[in-house]
């Protein structure tokens, strides 16, 4: 598949490095800064080209002829979307992706498309709004480090560090239909330390493991009560940081909590304060211990924040734990911050626009019909349908050890019709079901996708 990737910023970079890992893409990255491009050469086999992103001359160097994928990332939703039309009016490129900051833009979705009159612009991601919708599932899931909807939220696939106090904590995961009879409930992955656990019936949950597990939506709390003391939903959230993510967390938050907003800048407090019904809107340094403490920190459920300074946000979500907030939460970007806070601080959850981003984009490249993807790290979690019959698929009408699943790989549940229904070792997939599964190593990503490939 020849995919071009316009913008080698953090999120071009990381696309690319995870898709030239794949022997049948053929990937070019453009980008302005030479030294970037220079880095990403020298370790990735793939093609660069310096220039401007959306200049005709430069797309045609970096053969926009015959791609199969226009990737547009760059910093600039104009330049993002000028990328586009070139790319249907003198290429003729199939799919073609932009990334979209502007609430003005996204409003306004009508103006995208590939009829006569519109953007063509077939897919628009927009990393505030999918931070914001992933901060907000986890702030309404009191304990869990992620949610992750599937099958149009029906259900969901949540981490959680199992803690003391815990009712499955120091038995076995086949007692768990004993502690909630009629409840189907799959564990996905269980992470401890460093290792990636094979998880049978026999597995001791311990304290400290990172648990994946795939409910139905209205169970999903009842499991978290088997992983650590329930948690009581929370109430009081304070907002580092009234930006994009900020403004519209709040938006989605103010109508059932009681939400309070720091930020840094005046005229855009007053804004905010403009444009929002309930939500209280402060004007200070989120990082300052004495409006922290005048604000009551101690007895905030949730501090989250989310400023354009993740320095900030590390030192703020820091500062109000030590005070006393009950959950931090705190948006970074770069990789390394993330790993180093996530093993190293006392910050409850890092959420990362990037992985995020990277998942939406990954929906739409990989082969087979991938409806859902949520990169995490060195894992994904997908979505895919089972198209076929069961003479031309490798999946349909089979049990599981009829099935050459690869390693690293877990089906955790179809979705057929309305149903959530838990995958167990007679379950029998059918035509048209959607399987969400676990990879917890990337390299298996391809022999997914051979596998629910239907031959002709």
């Amino acid at each position: 598949m020849k995919i071009l990737i316009l913008g080698a910023g953090q999120v071009g970079s990381s696309v690319a490095q995870i898709l030239s890992k794949e022997p049948q893409n053929d990937i070019t990255v453009v980008d302005s800064n030479a030294l970037v491009l220079a880095s990403l050469k020298d370790r990735l086999d793939i093609r660069t080209v310096k220039g401007h992103a959306s200049h005709p001359n430069v797309m045609e160097q970096a053969g926009a002829l015959g791609t199969d994928i226009l990737i547009a990332v760059t910093s600039s939703d104009e330049t993002n979307m000028v990328a586009c039309e070139l790319g249907k009016l003198l290429f003729n490129i199939k799919t073609k992706i932009a990334r979209i900051r502007s609430s003005s833009y996204l409003n306004n979705v009508d103006i995208f498309g590939n009829s006569e009159g519109k953007l063509a612009v077939d897919v628009t991601i927009s990393p505030e709004s999918l931070v914001t919708e992933q901060i907000k599932n986890v702030i309404e899931l009191s304990g869990a480090t992620r949610v992750l909807p599937f099958a149009s939220g029906r259900a969901l696939l949540v981490s959680s560090i199992a803690q003391s106090g815990g009712r499955l904590i120091g038995s076995q995961i086949k007692e768990l239909p004993k502690h909630l009879p009629g409840i189907d409930i799959r564990i996905a992955a269980i992470f401890r330390g460093e290792d990636t656990l094979e998880v049978t019936g026999n597995t001791i949950l311990q304290e400290n493991d990172e648990v994946f597990f795939l409910s139905a939506r209205q169970h999903a709390r009842l499991m978290m009560a088997e992983l650590r003391p329930l948690d009581k939903k929370a109430k009081k959230i304070v907002i580092a940081g009234g930006g994009n993510i900020g403004m519209r967390l709040a938006d989605a938050l103010e109508d059932d909590v009681r939400v309070k907003i720091i930020e840094h800048n005046y005229q855009n407090a007053q804004k905010l304060s403009a444009r929002l019904s309930k939500a209280i809107v402060l004007s200070g340094d989120c990082a300052d211990e004495e409006l922290l403490r005048e604000e009551n920190i101690e007895q905030t459920d949730v501090f989250c924040a989310v400023t354009n300074d993740e320095q900030a946000n590390i030192l703020s979500a820091m500062l109000a734990k030590r005070l006393g907030a009950k959950r931090v939460m705190s948006l970074i970007n770069r990789p390394s911050y993330v790993e180093l806070v996530e093993s190293e601080s006392q910050i409850d959850v890092v959420f990362s626009p990037q992985q995020v981003t990277i998942g939406a984009l990954l929906a739409y490249i990989r082969r087979g019909d991938i409806v859902k993807v949520y990169s995490l790290g060195d894992s994904e979690a997908i979505e895919i349908i089972a198209h076929g019959t069961l003479e031309s698929s490798q999946v349909i009408g089979r049990h599981h050890d009829e099935i050459q699943w690869p390693e690293g790989v877990v089906l955790a549940a179809l979705i057929r019709g309305n149903k959530v229904l838990m995958y167990h070792h007679d379950s029998i997939i059918e035509a048209e079901d959607h399987a969400i599964l676990f990879v917890s190593d990337k390299t298996s990503i391809q022999f997914v996708e051979e596998l629910f490939h239907v031959s002709t």
